[in-house]
């Protein structure tokens, strides 16, 4: 009895202690974590200023699909609400200028197309608006609320000859993955009551190309008249030949708005008609790109005192100032840019700002944001002085794991002040040796931020260093930086690498004999090219949907024009014909010595998988260690649960085996 007594306080004083230890040492992050994360998307805040809405997005580990809802919270006391039930493909939130309805893409059960739904917000169903047969890609409501206008493809023109099998179609700029002639993308218009859609615009021309790129739709404040991107066909290559266009809505007469190529993704002041657009600055495509403002006939670069990349931006109320979005350093921020004055930075915090960005009638705005220990949350400022308010928690589960910190690490290389982020692992001690792997972003028009990084926190539970070095081409340090990849694709970004690498060496905790190298997309060729050039100084590395190889990437990718800023002319034409071919990794490939995992799309049209079969049978014809894994899919990465989780489960399991 006694005996039994002691078993029992011994076995509870264990399970006291073992729930002692849990609290003291909170769990890593893990790939089953993957599941559990919420992503949140087209924050729409009401016109009053009161209510926010947002889709919410849960991956399904069953199905393998998303779980979508659009979700109104209450901006004062944050009391939310669920709005939709059992809908898929939610995107495109946009409130009636009224604040009575809101408008929203779902996909409608009935035709299984996109289409326009419009709710009621004093309760009732919503009710599908627009019956495209082949579907709808964007809509905006005009500024009086009586009409909608909206996006859509057009249908093939000759179905019964192409269920004949009379399907040859001529090939000009598409990718080598096209399996049928492309049809372009044209405006159309439809009383916001319902009723009869009418086509406003017409011809071989294009509001949007194969690759996603879609013009916005820009009311002017009567009603009358929108601005639209005119593409010069559906092939993403051509792109930055856009144009801005207008159409009288009653007339359906088209006149120029401006002939200056690169022009997309304008926006009118609420009041005074003040138009602004995104454009390359100058219309280089190897500087950033820049927000101008149209007024009158004068066409003004606003942000050229800045010389920065803008990858967003926003109308102010009183059209006075504008609200930009961009990297900066090691973060990513919101600029006041006032129309005839400086720039100013907004204090976020430690926030960094990621996705869209929306501000309501009031001055009042939503954005999506996370830090380095904090998954993406939708936050609220009331004003451009006013401090973020978060209004979600949908990631909280984060905030109790035991994370890698991370922390901005500077260098200067080459006369250029450079940046990158380095996380630690989970538990670091001082004093003592890390393997380190570093992880290279794509784009190249991208950067490295301090926000919150799945592979990155992946890779520091299992005990590496991590580090995510931005070099010449990112995105981050303003157009000198960015422009001085043009020419240089590869050895001066891969120097710029290096010399990152050589700076968090020099703090003293990184074991030299276990680095590896590792990226994708861009990423993945930075990763082929140091694995060429600095072949001793890698133990593994992982290149994921690289490009190996410029001149075949040129010939087959959807780029196809629009890689040619990168080196000023065609491979194929004889005085660029060396430095196309000079600046392939594939060129180096046999010099390389790291035990390298390749991954990719079977259908990437943006990366074809052509390039990863080179470097495979490269490396491994050369005595190289090599791994290969294809994912069915038509995409550049996969976008599914299960085939996500698959990916950085080999990612990480393949610097585990090579550098531990």
């Amino acid at each position: 009895m006694k005996r039994i007594r002691i078993l029992f306080v011994l076995t509870a004083l264990i399970g006291l202690s073992a729930a002692v230890s849990a609290q003291n040492h909170p769990s890593v992050f893990k790939l089953e974590d993957l599941r559990k994360m919420v992503r949140l998307s087209s924050p729409a805040l009401s016109p009053d200023g009161k209510e926010a809405a947002v889709i919410v997005s849960r991956p399904d580990w069953e199905t393998d699909k998303n779980k979508q809802e659009i979700v109104l919270i209450d901006v004062n006391n944050g009391n939310t609400r669920s709005l939709t039930q059992n809908r898929s493909g939610l995107s495109g939130l946009k409130w009636s200028p009224d604040g009575s309805q809101l408008a929203f893409i779902a996909t409608d059960a009935k035709t299984k197309e996109s289409q326009v739904f419009i709710m009621p917000m004093n309760g009732g169903d919503a009710l599908c608006l627009t019956h495209s047969k082949t579907g709808v890609d964007d809509f905006a409501w005009s500024p009086n609320g009586k009409q909608i206008a909206f996006i859509a493809q057009d249908t093939v023109p000759n179905p019964k000859e192409i269920k004949h099998h009379e399907d040859a179609f001529r090939v000009t700029d598409n990718n080598y993955m096209t399996r049928a002639a492309v049809q372009p993308w044209h405006l159309w218009v439809i009383p916001a009551k319902g009723g009869k859609s009418v086509q406003l615009t017409h011809g071989s021309w294009s509001l949007g190309t194969d690759q996603g790129s879609l013009s916005s739709i820009a009311w002017n404040d009567q009603s009358t008249e929108i601005v639209f991107t005119k593409y010069p066909d559906v092939w993403e290559g051509n792109a930055w030949h856009s144009v801005l266009e207008q159409i009288n809505v009653s007339t359906g007469k088209i006149a120029p708005v401006t002939n200056l190529q690169g022009s997309a993704y304008a926006e009118y002041s609420s009041e005074n008609n003040v138009l602004a657009f995104l454009r390359p600055r100058n219309g280089d495509q190897n500087n950033g790109f820049a927000v101008y403002v149209k007024k009158g006939e004068k066409v003004e670069d606003i942000t050229a005192p800045l010389a920065h990349n803008f990858d967003n931006y926003a109308w102010m109320p009183g059209d006075k100032d504008l609200l930009l979005k961009g990297f900066l350093g090691t973060r990513s921020v919101f600029w006041k840019q006032p129309i005839d004055g400086k720039a100013s930075v907004l204090n976020l915090g430690d926030l960094n700002a990621s996705g869209a960005l929306n501000v309501g009638k009031t001055g009042a705005f939503l954005f999506t944001a996370s830090t380095p220990t904090q998954g993406t949350e939708l936050y609220y400022m009331s004003s451009t002085t006013s401090k973020p308010k978060q209004l979600t928690e949908y990631n909280k589960f984060i905030n109790s794991l035991s994370l890698g910190k991370s922390v901005a690490v500077e260098w200067t290389y080459d006369k250029f002040k450079e940046d990158g982020v380095l996380t630690y692992p989970v538990n670091f001690e001082k004093g003592k040796k890390y393997p380190l792997v570093l992880v290279i972003h794509g784009g190249p028009e991208y950067a490295s931020t301090l926000q919150f990084s799945v592979l990155a926190q992946l890779l520091a539970a299992k005990g590496f260093l991590v580090f995510q070095p931005n070099y010449r081409g990112s995105t981050n340090l303003g157009d000198q930086y960015q422009h001085a990849i043009f020419r240089d694709t590869g050895k001066g970004p891969g120097e710029d690498v290096m010399a990152g690498l050589k700076k968090v060496e020099s703090m003293g905790m990184v074991d030299k004999n276990n680095i590896g190298v590792t990226g994708w997309s861009y990423g993945g060729y930075m990763t082929s090219w140091l694995i060429g050039n600095y072949p001793d100084v890698w133990k593994a590395a992982m290149s994921g949907a690289a490009l190996n190889d410029w001149v075949m990437d040129y010939t087959i990718a959807y780029y196809q024009k629009g890689d040619l800023y990168f080196f000023g002319g065609s491979p194929w034409v004889k005085k660029y014909w060396k430095i196309w071919r000079e600046q392939s990794p594939i060129a180096f490939a046999d010099r390389a010595k790291a035990p390298t995992l390749i991954m990719g799309d079977a259908g990437d049209p943006n990366v074809p998988i052509v390039n990863s079969y080179q470097m495979y049978h490269a490396l491994r014809d050369n005595g190289v260690t090599t791994e290969f894994y294809v994912y069915p899919v038509n995409t550049h990465f996969p976008h599914d649960i299960v085939r996500t989780t698959d990916v950085y489960r080999r990612w990480v399991d393949w610097m585990v085996k090579y550098l531990k």
